[in-house]
């Protein structure tokens, strides 16, 4: 009988320890896959070092804080924008303005209200909603914003270090609001030198707006190149 593979064990992080200390991402499981690692907790420094690393945190109540850097990873090149002829007409037509970072708790909050889409769940916990609400204090994460005469209806948040921006969650209480806070982010990107908008996981909403997918280890390069980082 010829004996499989062993198992990878999975890597825990020490709460208030090293906040540097991942493994490789190329240790992670391939069940379930991309996994990297669990525990540890979502200090400032920790995730920080986690999105230099191409790792995010992404778990459901009651789970252990969960790390995951998934291959292929999908992206969107800001010049690889498709802004359909409606998504323009809208963008002129619509009446919505556009903020930024001007609520990010919340759109925080409304990217953690139950969707149908989620199967009335959310990922955002609450203890994700102070971590990422201290990123934003720190300057680190950021939202974009539609507006409609003082009301939010739209928006994404997400995590900007270097050239790059860490897409989190978008929501939308107007059609094609979220679609023009993207949108908004492409159009700024030169100015702000952002050339990469990480997209994390495939979804067909995203790839109708030009997203693709990148190996891992392209996307690591890719992230190599405009961090400076050797990680």
């Amino acid at each position: 009988m010829v004996k499989g593979t062993p198992r990878r064990a999975l890597h825990w992080l020490e709460p208030g320890g090293d906040p540097e200390a991942f493994p490789p991402v190329e240790a992670a499981l391939d069940e379930p896959p991309g996994l990297v690692a669990a525990g540890g907790d979502l200090s400032i420094e920790r995730l920080i070092a986690a999105y230099r690393r191409g790792i995010f945190p992404w778990y459901s109540p009651g789970q252990p804080i969960l790390w995951w850097s998934p291959d292929p990873r999908e992206v969107l090149y800001p010049n690889e924008f498709r802004r359909s002829r409606s998504l323009a007409k809208r963008e002129r037509n619509a009446g919505l303005e556009v903020r930024w970072s001007s609520a990010f708790a919340a759109v925080l909050e409304a990217c953690a209200a139950p969707r149908d889409s989620d199967g009335g769940g959310t990922w955002i916990t609450a203890e994700m909603h102070e971590a990422y609400c201290a990123l934003h204090a720190a300057g680190v994460a950021q939202s974009v914003e539609t507006w409609r005469e003082g009301q939010l209806v739209g928006g994404l948040y997400g995590v900007r270090l270097g050239g790059v921006f860490f897409g989190e969650s978008m929501f939308s209480r107007e059609t094609d609001a979220s679609k023009i806070a993207l949108s908004a982010l492409v159009r700024a990107a030169p100015e702000l030198g952002i050339q990469l908008i990480d997209c994390q996981m495939p979804t067909r909403h995203l790839a109708s707006l030009g997203s693709r997918a990148l190996p891992r280890e392209e996307f690591l390069r890719e992230l190599r190149r405009l961090l400076g980082t050797t990680t």
